[in-house]
């Protein structure tokens, strides 16, 4: 089996998280041949497993340049190639592939009425814009498509509502021995910012800023558990930063604000981006994991703070409920009160959040990119004999 791995829109988050983990798992299996399009940034992360092919294309122009030139030209590349199945990572398919083409669709902001409510009332209107465009697009993909892999089965489920297209739900792996190989503790910097003291109750979310992982109302939150605890301090670590300059696609002007208004910029510690490595510290070092996201579709930090048996307090969403399951406890996700009473459970409770950590450590363990490949490849191998069969979720 040959694939073809259109890699070209993993510049950030979960797409380079994926490519990361997916390439190993390739170069471990001698049966398996793949041929990947990246960016040349990104070749030079990789080295020179086997099995593994690199072809590097830089292009211009942003989403659309790239989206134009892979309606363009990739076809005659994938041709090239002499690949048996196009694998289009990134949410965006070929159009008339000259092979069985699967695409890996994990954007749910296309789908998303809470997203543009949000964006209207923040006046993004260019946000706004730019959303239904692409959304527009990424649902003709999944027609273009022989088959959509969502990364989830709450996401899956709503593909197929959207679209009507051919979508299975495939979970993102999880690497325990990549993430926990890093043994020299937290860095003297994190530290410094980390305060390390007993009467101390600390709250964890990895995210960088934007809009959809609903930062206010974790910080809305504050104040309520603040009161509630008394004399114990209460930290919320972030691995981003409010203060930066806004990047002119999210503006953090809004959650600025907020730490003023409500008088909580000393609790709030925003360490900026964290090394992969060293987030595992990081984790254990706080005490539960908080996020209040509206728009998800699967949420890596999610089983990487359960790997590290950290409880969890989480925004009542279905995909979280799918991937947590009984390692959480959840709120509706525009509530900063319930949100705080559940952080306040947890706090005065020894035995609730040993329950929720022993249920973390266990829900982790189902999570394995090993099998995630072992889906792909058995999804791309009944592609190529033409015996794939495709009945609708119930």
């Amino acid at each position: 089996m040959h694939i073809f791995i259109n890699c070209l829109a993993a510049s950030s988050g979960s797409g380079l998280t994926y490519v990361h983990n997916i390439v190993p798992q390739i170069a471990a299996r001698p049966q398996l041949r793949a041929t990947l399009a990246l960016p040349s940034k990104l070749r030079t992360t990789l080295g020179s497993p086997p099995n593994v092919s690199f072809i590097e294309i830089d292009i211009n122009g942003g989403a659309a340049g790239r989206f134009c030139w892979e309606q363009l030209y990739l076809r005659n590349v994938v041709r090239a190639s002499g690949a048996d199945v196009l694998i289009s990572a990134g949410n965006f398919a070929l159009r008339r592939s000259p092979v069985p083409q699967i695409l890996l669709s994990g954007n749910c902001l296309y789908t998303c009425p809470d997203f543009y409510r949000d964006l209207l009332s923040r006046r993004a209107y260019r946000i706004w814009l730019d959303t239904w465009i692409r959304g527009f697009f990424a649902r003709r993909s999944v027609r273009w498509a022989d088959c959509t892999v969502a990364p989830s089965q709450t996401f899956a489920e709503t593909l197929q509502c959207w679209t009507e297209g051919s979508v299975v739900g495939i979970h993102h792996g999880f690497d325990r021995k990549i993430f926990f190989e890093d043994h020299a503790g937290l860095t003297p910097a994190i530290r410094e910012q980390v305060d390390a003291g007993a009467d101390v109750l600390r709250l964890l979310f990895v995210s960088h800023y934007n809009y959809y992982r609903n930062f206010e109302t974790v910080l809305r939150a504050l104040p309520y558990i603040k009161e509630r605890l008394g004399t114990r301090r209460l930290q919320l670590v972030l691995t981003c930063k409010l203060t930066e300059k806004d990047s002119g696609y999210y503006s953090a002007k809004v959650a600025r604000r907020l730490l003023h208004d409500l008088g909580i910029s000393n609790d709030v510690v925003e360490l900026g981006a964290v090394p992969y490595s060293a987030l595992q510290h990081v984790i254990r070092a706080c005490h539960i994991y908080v996020t209040a996201a509206y728009a998800e579709t699967f949420a890596h930090p999610l089983v990487e703070a359960m790997a590290c048996g950290l409880p969890i307090v989480a925004s009542d969403l279905p995909v979280h409920r799918e991937i947590c399951g009984d390692a959480a406890v959840y709120f509706p996700r525009f509530s900063p009160r319930i949100l705080a009473e559940r952080v306040i459970e947890l706090g005065q409770s020894l035995a609730l959040r040993k329950k929720l950590s022993d249920a973390a450590f266990t829900r982790s363990r189902d999570f394995s990119w090993r099998d995630h490949l072992d889906q792909i490849v058995g999804l791309a191998q009944s592609l190529k004999r033409g015996s794939f069969e495709y009945s609708r979720a119930a």
